[in-house]
């Protein structure tokens, strides 16, 4: 999957520390991709609702997306934004 260009999010959190963005993506979450990206965290995968979507936390980092949709939204703290090279690469990967 390749991510085709990134923006900042919507919803901002730096007050928190937090930096926030878009990821849009050359095609559409699936399940596939939300189970691909377990290894980079704890996954939250609720494929059953209306509005599925899922959810990959660590300590750092968190990623979110709707299952159907052509972006995900991943928020980052400040002090470890090197981990979002290790992010981009498993998506490239899937």
């Amino acid at each position: 999957m390749t991510i085709t260009r990134i923006t900042p999010s919507p919803e901002p959190c730096q007050e928190a520390g937090w930096a926030a963005w878009q990821w849009h993506l050359d095609s559409t979450v699936t399940r596939e991709l939300a189970v691909g990206l377990r290894s980079l965290g704890s996954l939250m995968l609720l494929d059953t609702l209306r509005q599925p979507f899922f959810k990959i936390e660590s300590h750092h980092y968190m990623i979110k997306g709707l299952l159907g949709d052509s972006s995900i939204r991943v928020a980052c703290h400040r002090d470890y934004q090197d981990e979002l090279e290790t992010i981009q690469h498993t998506i490239e990967q899937l």
